[in-house]
């Protein structure tokens, strides 16, 4: 089965978005000079594409216009995503929101270039919410943002 390979992002300034990202726990893989640089968590090439070839200074999209909703970082277990979202909002990144959707529980935010960025943890399969025809019933409640916040360490 394809799985999507890595976002590119069209960015502003480069070392911001390197920063920004770099509170995820995205490191630089390759970096070419202050145009461009790969990150990844793990050492893999790169999850994350930024370069700054055709944006650099610019101001962010308007937001009533076609293009990226948000990309969404998937964390392997609650506790890891609660140490993300305490990382981003203790560098003075507010949350736009927070949501349970049943398959999983997501908090969202916008990087330094007004860029969509969900950060998310998906429920075991075993627990998704299914319709009776086996299609998925998947929500929008709110998330217990606090319960969250405790996980973690």
């Amino acid at each position: 089965m394809p799985a999507i390979g890595h976002v590119h992002l069209k960015v502003s300034d480069l070392d911001r978005a390197i920063a920004f990202y770099g509170l995820l726990g995205l490191s630089v893989q390759a970096r070419y000079g202050a145009e461009a640089a790969f990150l990844s968590w793990g050492g893999y090439h790169h999850h994350l594409g930024l370069n700054t070839w055709r944006s650099k200074g610019a101001a962010p999209a308007p937001e009533h216009h076609p293009g990226l909703f948000h990309a969404a970082f998937l964390f392997e277990d609650r506790p890891a995503l609660a140490r993300a979202v305490r990382a981003v909002t203790a560098a003075g990144h507010p949350l736009a929101g927070a949501s349970d959707h049943g398959v999983s529980e997501a908090v969202y935010l916008s990087d330094p270039d007004g860029n969509g960025v969900e950060l998310c943890r998906d429920r075991p399969r075993a627990e998704w919410p299914r319709c009776p025809d086996g299609s998925l019933a998947m929500t929008t409640e709110p998330l217990d943002l606090a319960a969250l916040l405790a996980e973690g360490g």
